[in-house]
């Protein structure tokens, strides 16, 4: 039988890292920790304008969890402190 030949232009083969995307299985994500849980990190509360900033947006919306890697129970305190303080007009 006859063998099929490979073409080996660069224009179809594509790197490893090419192929990476949001929904691949968990070995290729690199899970950073919580930077408000843990040892030493900032307590969260409305009148910590500073630490409140970090986690909202240049047009005011608060930064998803999936962007600033802020765990689940901490991003719904951190969402209710800069309620808060946008309500006390504080930001």
């Amino acid at each position: 039988m006859f063998k099929k030949k490979r073409v080996g232009n660069k224009k179809t083969r594509k790197s490893n890292f090419a192929k990476l995307s949001i929904f691949q299985p968990d070995k290729y994500k690199f899970k950073r920790k919580c930077p408000l849980s843990g040892k030493g990190a900032p307590i969260i509360d409305y009148k910590n304008i500073k630490l409140l900033k970090k986690y909202v947006s240049d047009n005011g919306k608060i930064l998803p969890s999936r962007v600033t890697n802020v765990c689940q129970r901490k991003q719904r305190e951190l969402s209710l402190s800069i309620k808060r303080a946008r309500n006390l007009a504080l930001i």
